[in-house]
């Protein structure tokens, strides 16, 4: 039996050249930046007005991105996973669009959808409110092109784990908001918290969209993306620490889900 175990573990030999190419090839940028990076300034640059505005700004809005894909997203991936048909096809195709649309097109797209002279910008600007070029429009960009990652994440665990258990509870007159909360949502919860992760993941690193629709005023909405950014444009070495706190961010914030992931195996 431990020989059988073992062949089914074995791998070809030849796929760890491949691997490792892939490994050096995510490996190799951060370290590049690690040393290039000036350390002996490099508290400076980080505290700097301009770098603690982006950074803040950047946390902010990518986590009332996250919870607005939570929201809006949720409903979606469970809509698409137990329904099916052509319109629910074609629907989840336009929500899903967002993974392969170059992010200048979606915030061109944003533009003329809540820009001043939008499709709902101008009604909405006949009233006073304004979207474009503000923090509002940052948050929108970044929902925009995160809001496919938590769907087809949250989608994916929802399909893998049927609706045999859904069926159980209403067979014992659980309502479906209850079997909801009660069945569905703790047994896919490791997939939302994925799902989670790489929306606010994108939502941080999010460059294109916001630019084009939220433009670049530091403060309101130049993020941290940006910042670096114009700092690459005049001074590329400034831009080296706050890319380098970007990357350990997203790191940590990786290194805790799979922390999280483990535990929670180890106790199943």
């Amino acid at each position: 039996m431990k020989n059988s175990g073992s062949a089914l573990k074995a791998v070809p030999a030849w796929l760890y050249l491949p691997a490792a190419i892939g490994v050096a090839l995510v490996l190799l940028p951060p370290i590049a930046l690690a040393v290039n990076t000036p350390w002996d300034d490099f508290w400076g640059n980080i505290t700097s007005e301009s770098s603690v505005d982006a950074l803040e700004l950047s946390l902010r809005t990518a986590a009332i991105s996250t919870v607005l894909c939570i929201v809006l997203g949720v409903p979606m991936a469970i809509v698409f996973a137990r329904r099916t048909g052509m319109p629910i096809r074609v629907l989840r195709s336009v929500v899903l669009l967002p993974l392969v649309l170059p992010p200048v097109v979606g915030g061109i797209g944003l533009l003329y959808a809540f820009g001043k002279f939008g499709l709902v910008g101008e009604p909405l600007a006949a009233i006073g409110i304004d979207i474009a070029f503000s923090t509002t429009a940052v948050i929108l960009a970044q929902t925009f092109v995160a809001l496919p990652f938590l769907v087809i994440s949250l989608e994916g665990a929802l399909r893998s784990i049927g609706s045999r258990y859904e069926q159980v509870a209403a067979t014992l007159g659980a309502s479906p908001t209850r079997t909801l909360w009660k069945v569905t949502m703790p047994l896919v919860f490791p997939a939302l918290l994925s799902g989670m992760v790489l929306a606010f993941a994108r939502a941080l690193g999010e460059f294109g969209a916001t630019i084009t629709f939220a433009g670049n005023l530091q403060g309101v909405t130049q993020t941290a993306p940006l910042a670096i950014y114009v700092e690459s444009i005049s001074e590329p070495e400034q831009a080296l620490p706050l890319s380098i706190v970007l990357v350990i961010v997203a790191l940590l914030v990786v290194i805790a889900v799979h922390l999280r992931d483990s535990t929670r195996t180890a106790t199943l």
